[in-house]
């Protein structure tokens, strides 16, 4: 089964737009808000979202009926939203990524495909750590995506309240990044330790943030 026109949407350039392409898939990217005349004109009927900044309007998943599916860097439901890899070490979490299809709540739709990844703490950063993830996620869509053509998957819903959190939100911890990216993970998850991080408690302090 081929699809008529699949819209890959990104931040920029996605080696698994390059991949989609190489294998012989009508793709297309873009980096831009989309709106239900986009996917008409265009005629897509298949949508992938990786790294995509914008939220998706109900009318375009109206439109798609339910082929919409976006890769996430999280073990859904925890760490939804902005930086899922600096809050699993921060708040103790669960670590993996996912793909799950899309609805009108960030990062919250049914789960399709979900990996646990473990990390070598002792040498890890945060930036090794995104990397890892990523090449996770790229290898899981790419694993899966035969049977994600043509529907052949299960999907079951996220359980549980897990966690969410917006890009400021990391500007409490501006003081903790000490080398920016190069932040050991060993350090975030001490800091955690010592300071009894949870969900909870990183609930309670966003919530005095924005208060």
């Amino acid at each position: 089964m081929k699809f008529n026109k699949i819209l890959f949407l990104s931040n920029g350039e996605s080696v698994l737009f390059d991949w989609l392409l190489d294998i012989g898939e009508d793709v297309q990217i873009t980096s831009f808000p989309i709106t239900s005349e986009y996917i008409n004109i265009h005629g897509i009927d298949f949508l992938v979202s990786y790294g995509y900044r914008h939220l998706i309007a109900q009318e375009v998943l109206d439109l798609l009926s339910g082929k919409a599916i976006n890769l996430h860097i999280s073990l859904l439901p925890w760490n939804r939203g902005a930086d899922p890899n600096l809050w699993s070490f921060i708040g103790n979490t669960p670590k993996g990524v996912t793909i799950h299809y899309i609805n009108n709540t960030l990062d919250a739709g049914d789960i399709i495909f979900q990996k646990e990844v473990e990390f070598e703490i002792e040498s890890e950063t945060l930036r090794t750590s995104y990397e890892k993830l990523h090449q996770e996620v790229q290898k899981l869509f790419k694993d899966n995506w035969h049977n994600l053509k043509i529907g052949k998957n299960s999907k079951f819903p996220q359980i549980g309240e897990g966690s969410f959190h917006k890009s400021i939100d990391k500007d409490l911890l501006n003081g903790l990044l000490v080398k920016g990216w190069d932040t050991s993970v060993r350090n975030l998850e001490e800091f955690s330790a010592e300071n009894e991080f949870s969900s909870q408690f990183i609930k309670n302090l966003l919530n005095t943030h924005l208060s």
